[in-house]
C-alpha cells in the first residue's frame, strides 16, 4: 500500500465499511502478522487489553461481533501523520443501542501493513 494522504483517507473509509460489513478479514488483511492491538473492550470479552498478534486479534473481534446484534461505524474524519505512518480515524461507533465516539490509532510499517493499533472510546452519546 502507498501510503499518501488521499490513500490512508480511502483507507479509512475502506476500514469503517468493512467494520459495517462485518467483515473482519478484510480488517485483518492490512495487518502484520505479529501486530498488536489495544483495546479497554479486549479486557471484557478475552480477558486482556492488549492482543499480540493477527490471530489473537482476529479472534477477539469475532468474539466480540458475536456479542453485538448491530454495528454500525461512522466515519467522522481521519488524520495522517506520514512521517510516523500513523493513521488516526475518529468515528462515531453504534453498537447495538448504544452511541459512542471512538478513535483509532494505528501505526504502520514501511510496507503498509499494521503493525500496532489502539482502540479508544468516549462517553455514550
Amino acid at each position: 500500500m502507498r501510503m499518501t494522504y488521499e490513500s490512508m483517507m480511502r483507507f479509512a473509509e475502506d476500514w469503517i465499511a468493512s467494520w459495517n460489513r462485518r467483515d473482519v478479514d478484510a480488517v485483518l488483511a492490512h495487518y502484520a502478522e505479529e501486530a498488536e492491538f489495544v483495546s479497554p473492550v479486549a479486557g471484557n470479552v478475552v480477558g486482556r487489553t492488549t492482543l499480540r498478534n493477527k490471530a489473537e486479534i482476529g479472534a477477539y473481534w469475532r468474539a466480540a461481533l458475536d456479542r453485538i446484534p448491530v454495528l454500525e461505524f461512522t466515519l467522522d474524519h481521519a488524520a495522517w501523520d506520514e512521517r510516523r505512518r500513523e493513521l488516526c480515524v475518529v468515528y462515531t461507533a453504534g453498537l447495538g443501542s448504544e452511541r459512542k465516539r471512538a478513535c483509532e490509532v494505528m501505526q504502520f510499517d514501511v510496507a503498509g501493513r499494521q503493525i500496532r493499533g489502539e482502540a479508544l472510546y468516549g462517553a455514550a452519546i
